[in-house]
């Protein structure tokens, strides 16, 4: 008895000596003079005693696949211990500060950030609103990052509320905690006076819009379908990983970005009053919604734990995003809000988006996934877009593939939906812990019942995708014949600045570009004439066949080039339904579009 109390005891003491020596991170913001565009940071690191320390800022903020180097934004770096005497620190590499601490048992380190992109991914103050870029704000403690943290917003005097997904230290007015840093970086926040609209709940969680200056339109009518789209996603999904959502409206602007139990949104209301724009909006953010399951618990092994110093490659994200872009639409079908033809013709567009650009023939879905940090999401600029792709465009294409397929082989008893429900239940619920290229494959292939080899070789090659044989699964039809399009080509797009014609983009395989012609070129005459917008419209009115004479500087070199122009062709690739569907196509097409028998 004394022996087993004896050795409980010493446990005991163990515990708490391990508990007393853990380090305990708190942050506290505060912006006293909004209109500098500055933010000041207090962070309060204790517990580490270390010969030195090194403290880092991350240089990407996951969900947004580009090196954004926040630290570039910090100035002011200072370290004290209490009683004010000040530490020796340098700067170790582009994105660590190392603190020489001797082993001190506290350290107070402050630095300012500037903050002057109003983005979803970074930082911005002025005096209306104020937008925290987690990622871009707090530094961690190389090798810490696995330490609970909490954060101490003061804002600006004339504000009066915040909006974040973070949990709130109860009894503490904006004050917040997080268990580690990687929820603490996935959890923006939004200051301001900001406007909340109607609130809702689905199976108990509840659900926050709020914003800054969301502008005038029917809000509860708009709520109303944001919930049915929230709910199409829950339905399907079966659970809701969080106690709470909120989305976060930031202001005018472009882009949204997923979060744990939050998206940051560019939002203004603008045009939310006509149902087209309402329906777009409300697709914006049923794709923002659908990735807390798809990207941050469905997710490539890559992406988490994340490497915050040089970005997390993978070459998934046409599953990651590609497959959230297919059920962002179905959320909004599913929940009544569009049609069968309005489903169809996003499909449509996507479709001619990829197959109409030569970056087809260049680079595969899973290329683009691993060069978006490079290309970024959308594909190269200039002259590179003519050999890069979007997965946003190939990428729910092939989820639209891939889910008829499924449905053939099993005579639409199972369906991509099984797909996503077993990633998340074998992956994030049981293993915690993202998929491989591989276990995705097999999950697909154990769904179907059959080996997909040719499907998955779409994703890694560039062969022609056999559209007609997938969707004819669901007794659909495409249009791949080329056509002509009206009018001569000359393959040419520029814009206009300060009088000078720059040439932005030149068609592949274009008339322009066999003749030369290239992007940020200046465009000085057409046959002669001086350029103008309204000269190079008039271009395509001229016949086919017809010699056209160029003359276009760059690098002050002048050079005069013909070239004949040519006739475009082009594919509409418009989904039609085939006549005489057999039942299981019949079967196929009702289900996948929730039509009752």
């Amino acid at each position: 008895m004394y022996k087993r109390f004896y050795i409980s005891l010493s446990m005991l003491i163990a515990v708490l000596a391990v508990t007393a020596q853990a380090p305990e991170m708190n942050f506290t913001v505060s912006m006293k003079e909004p209109s500098t565009h500055v933010y000041e940071v207090r962070f309060e690191c204790n517990g580490v005693k270390k010969e030195w320390v090194d403290v880092k800022m991350p240089v990407w903020m996951p969900g947004y696949y580009q090196i954004l180097n926040y630290a570039d934004n910090v100035s002011a770096f200072h370290v004290e211990v209490p009683g004010g005497d000040t530490l020796k620190w340098e700067k170790a590499n582009y994105n660590t500060w190392r603190i020489y601490s001797n082993y001190a048992d506290r350290l107070n380190i402050s630095y300012n950030v500037k903050a002057v992109r109003h983005f979803v991914a970074t930082n911005y103050l002025d005096e209306e609103r104020g937008f925290i870029a987690p990622t871009g704000m707090f530094m961690h403690v190389d090798g810490l990052i696995s330490q609970p943290v909490t954060l101490t917003i003061e804002p600006y005097s004339k504000w009066d509320r915040i909006a974040t997904g973070l949990e709130p230290v109860k009894g503490k007015k904006y004050r917040y905690s997080a268990p580690d840093f990687d929820v603490l970086y996935d959890s923006p926040i939004l200051m301001g006076n900001l406007e909340e609209l109607p609130s809702f709940s689905v199976k108990g969680v509840p659900h926050y819009f709020i914003g800054y200056k969301p502008g005038q339109f029917d809000r509860q009518a708009f709520i109303n379908d944001l919930k049915k789209v929230v709910e199409a996603a829950v339905d399907m999904m079966g659970d809701i990983p969080f106690k709470h959502y909120t989305f976060i409206a930031i202001g005018p602007g472009g882009g949204g970005i997923e979060h744990l139990n939050s998206t940051a949104v560019s939002f203004d209301g603008t045009g939310m009053n006509t149902p087209e724009s309402r329906k777009r909006m409300l697709s914006f953010l049923a794709h923002e919604y659908f990735h807390h399951y798809n990207a941050k618990r469905i997710r490539p092994i890559e992406l988490g734990p994340f490497d915050y110093d040089k970005g997390s490659r993978t070459d998934m994200l046409w599953v990651a995003e590609g497959i959230t872009s297919y059920y962002e639409r179905f959320c909004l079908k599913r929940a009544g809000l569009i049609t069968e033809d309005d489903l169809l013709k996003n499909f449509e567009n996507h479709i001619r988006a990829y197959e109409n650009k030569p970056g087809r023939l260049f680079q595969s879905v899973a290329q683009a996934s691993y060069d978006t940090w490079a290309d970024g999401p959308f594909g190269r600029t200039g002259d590179d877009v003519n050999k890069t792709i979007s997965y946003y465009d190939k990428g729910p294409v092939l989820a639209m593939m891939l889910d008829f397929k499924i449905r053939h082989e099993t005579r639409n008893k199972r369906s991509l939906d099984d797909v996503m429900r077993t990633l998340y239940k074998d992956f994030y619920q049981a293993k915690r812990r993202g998929y491989t290229a591989k276990e995705f494959r097999e999950v697909c292939e154990k769904t179907a019942g059959v080996p997909l080899s040719s499907f998955f070789e779409y994703i890694y090659t560039v062969n022609d995708v056999d559209y007609a044989k997938y969707l004819g699964y669901a007794g659909l039809t495409i249009d791949t014949a080329n056509k002509p399009v009206p009018g001569a080509w000359l393959g040419i797009d520029a814009r206009a600045k300060n009088d000078t014609i720059i040439i932005s983009a030149v068609d592949w395989d274009s008339p322009a570009r066999l003749a030369g012609v290239r992007p940020r070129q200046v465009l000085k005459a057409i046959d002669g004439k001086p350029a103008t917008m309204q000269l190079l419209g008039e271009v395509k009115n001229k016949k086919a066949g017809s010699i056209v004479k160029l003359q276009v500087e760059q690098g002050g070199v002048l050079k005069t080039v013909p070239l004949i122009l040519g006739t475009q062709f082009t594919r509409s690739f418009t989904i039609g339904k085939t006549s005489h569907p057999d039942q299981l196509q019949s079967v196929i097409f009702k289900d996948w579009l929730r039509i009752n028998p």
